[in-house]
């Protein structure tokens, strides 16, 4: 719960970031995550220095280069980025769907785990994700989705967020169509 409450995406990121063998240790942890078929239908492409900065120089769906792609001195914003890329596999009975919610609950399970060993992320979506030159630089394959991407660094000391509370769900929670009533904060 400590874990969950107190993640935050975190944009001021600094080196170190994980080497690429600490970011995959913390993959295989992550990639417990439930997986329908245990197909996998996910891999990822590590960026950092010259290649963060060619993704991040090209224009995202038609348009120039986000301004928060890159600091102050107009460097990139983190010393790693890891691209997610759903890779599905078309002739399973698992539905496509089922696969981007596997993808993404690795995702959010990476980010915990970075969380748990002081690193900060955030993740980046949208006009990242968009448009052919993406793809080209990505080399991705027919069918392959470009989902996201986790800045990940070491967060400015000064970027301690606060412990979130937990909302009140008890609108989200039904038994065959009756509301349940107030959820409880057992454990919190």
């Amino acid at each position: 719960m400590t874990a969950i409450l107190t993640r935050r995406s975190v944009h001021a990121l600094r080196a170190p970031g994980p080497s690429d063998e600490e970011f995959a240790y913390l993959l295989r942890g992550a990639a417990v995550a439930p997986d329908h078929g245990g197909l996998r239908p996910w891999r990822w492409i590590l960026l950092r220095d010259t290649d963060v900065e060619a993704l991040a120089a090209r224009p995202a769906g038609g348009t120039e280069p986000r301004p928060r792609d890159r600091d102050a001195r107009g460097t990139p914003s983190a010393p790693l980025r890891a691209v997610l890329v759903l890779s599905p596999a078309p002739d399973q009975d698992v539905p496509e769907w089922e696969q981007v919610a596997a993808a993404s609950s690795v995702a959010y399970g990476l980010m915990l785990l970075l969380h748990a060993r002081g690193f900060g992320s955030s993740w980046r979506t949208g006009r990242l994700c968009a448009g052919p030159e993406a793809r080209d630089l990505l080399r991705l394959g027919p069918g392959e989705q470009f989902l996201g991407a986790l800045d990940i660094g070491t967060p400015e000391a000064s970027t301690r967020p606060a412990r979130r509370s937990c909302p009140d769900v008890s609108d989200r929670v039904q038994r065959l169509g009756r509301p349940v009533g107030a959820v409880g904060t057992a454990g919190a």
